[in-house]
């Protein structure tokens, strides 16, 4: 399966490094130049320049919140999703106790394996894997389903579970819409660190060019927009990590079938 983020593949400790040092490069470049023009021509005026750098600043300070604030509403509704589908399967697995006993038994037990992929899946990290076999185990459970119509005299309860099993098939494509589709789009992470290279070359320069020495203060904000940026881009991939979609609905559901 393509990966559909920059940083899907990057581990977060390694991005975090590499764009702290993105940063630092890109404030000390800045200097290095602001220097050089300082040392040699006097007609760039300090003030105009760092009016830029503030504009510069603000906005990207404007696309983090911006970033931020889609990344975040995806994973609110990547968690919504997951409580909808934990109902959707215990709902089916109860309304499976309509259908005749063959068909009662072969499917409460697919379903019980279908709720244990989805769990065991989200924590391994193994989306393809998991998105695979559940999508396979969708396909017998509407077999058994299809037979249970057959054979069975009332429409009304074979019904009841076709509509909770289509419930279930649903949330797994409002989930892979999610988690995998809708993601933060490859253009706005180019514009985001091309414009974080921008402001910080900017902020370098203006220090250079006032021939002021160089400040630890540089630091503090290269590991505060950094931070910020891996914030962002875990927010955004749902299968690694420090920040994951809860799955406790699902084990709730899980422990639900044990007891039944």
């Amino acid at each position: 399966m393509p990966a559909n983020s920059l940083v899907d593949n990057i581990p977060l400790w390694i991005l975090l490094i590499a764009t702290v040092a993105i940063v630092l490069l890109s404030v000390e470049g800045g200097y290095r130049l602001g220097v050089y023009r300082h040392r040699r021509s006097d007609q760039e005026k300090e003030t105009p320049v760092g009016e830029m750098v503030a504009a510069t600043l603000g906005l990207l300070a404007f696309l983090l919140a911006f970033t931020f604030g889609f990344a975040a509403s995806r994973y609110q509704d990547r968690q919504l999703v997951v409580l909808e589908e934990a109902n959707a399967i215990g709902t089916a697995w109860l309304r499976a106790g309509l259908l005749p006993d063959l068909e009662k038994v072969a499917s409460r037990k697919l379903l019980c394996e279908y709720v244990a992929t989805r769990v065991d899946g989200v924590e391994s990290g193994q989306l393809e894997s998991t998105i695979s076999r559940s999508e396979e185990i969708q396909l017998e459970l509407w077999q058994y389903a299809e037979n249970a119509a057959r054979i069975q005299d009332s429409m009304v309860k074979t019904g009841l579970y076709i509509q909770s099993l289509n419930d279930v098939i649903d949330r797994h494509a409002d989930r892979v819409m999610l988690g995998i589709e809708h993601r933060i789009p490859l253009v706005i992470w180019l514009v985001l660190f091309g414009e974080t290279i921008l402001a910080m070359s900017a902020m370098g320069y203006h220090g250079g060019l006032t021939g002021s020495t160089r400040s630890l203060a540089s630091l503090a904000i290269a590991f505060a927009f950094s931070g910020v940026i891996i914030l962002i881009a875990d927010l955004d991939n749902p299968a690694s990590g420090l920040i994951r979609t809860g799955q406790q609905p699902l084990v709730d559901v899980q422990r639900m079938m044990g007891d039944g």
